[in-house]
């Protein structure tokens, strides 16, 4: 985390689908100006956590951070909006970077696909039936065959959301760990998941696919009918994020681990 310095005067001003979304941005250019992208010095991204993760998907490349208001429901990774002082609010803000993880493997068909996921990569059932699901970790077989409805690894940007409801660890975003956590696991019952070093390769193989289809997930792209699926964090892109000030990603996600 650091602070990053002034000025923040070219803002690119972009909005989700909701009303009040496409409000607070009219109102935004008409106070402070609209820049394109490509030469802004901040992109403002108005909506909720799904715009914000569009957002960073879209811009992979730029090297541009991105201030999140919230203009929708849950907002874990956004700010609070306001249309008041941004110029000055935007120069106190934190900046945080994140990794993504790279998604790579082949469908039963053979088709080769490849995707980035900043919060998770998932793999889910398809079918009524229970997916069976080989998981190796740097080349070695940990576990021969998970029966569950799926597995995903997450980030520490990702640990608060799909990974937390399927009840895995909140992760500190400095730590240098992924998450790897079983959703609704049959067998082996008791096995809860696992805390793997972030230079991990990962290895899903499904077992039975044709009878028992799977579908992986890099946050919201899903490709279906997969049979093995690679997972790694990319060590070649980083993404920005700024936060409002004492109220960083960090700060977060550590008290999250408070909330009851």
């Amino acid at each position: 985390m650091s602070t990053l310095p002034p000025p923040y005067n070219k803002l690119a001003f972009i909005a989700g689908e909701r009303p009040e979304a496409y409000a607070a941005r009219d109102t935004l250019i008409a106070r402070y100006g609209q820049c394109s992208i490509d030469n802004a010095d901040v992109i403002i991204a108005l909506g909720g956590d799904g715009f914000m993760l569009e957002t960073l998907h879209k811009n992979i490349g730029r090297d541009v951070p991105v201030f999140g208001m919230n203009c929708g429901s849950v907002g874990f990774l956004m700010n609070e909006y306001s249309a008041e002082n941004l110029i000055e609010r935007l120069k106190k803000t934190e900046q945080t970077q994140i990794r993504p993880l790279r998604m790579t493997g082949k469908t039963f068909d053979g088709e080769d696909f490849d995707a980035l996921a900043i919060n998770e990569v998932s793999l889910l059932r398809q079918t009524h039936q229970s997916a069976k699901i080989r998981v190796s970790i740097d080349g070695k077989v940990r576990l021969e065959q998970l029966v569950a409805d799926g597995i995903l690894l997450c980030t520490p940007a990702g640990s608060t959301a799909y990974n937390l409801s399927a009840h895995g660890p909140v992760i500190p975003l400095d730590a240098e760990v992924l998450a790897l956590t079983p959703i609704s696991a049959f067998r082996p019952r008791r096995w809860r998941g696992a805390l793997l070093q972030r230079s991990a390769r990962v290895r899903f193989e499904v077992c039975e696919a044709e009878k028992r289809p799977v579908s992986a997930v890099a946050d919201n792209r899903e490709i279906r009918n997969v049979a093995q699926v690679n997972v790694r964090e990319s060590r070649t892109i980083a993404l920005s994020m700024l936060f409002d000030e004492g109220k960083a990603l960090e700060e977060r996600i550590l008290a999250e681990q408070f909330t009851v």
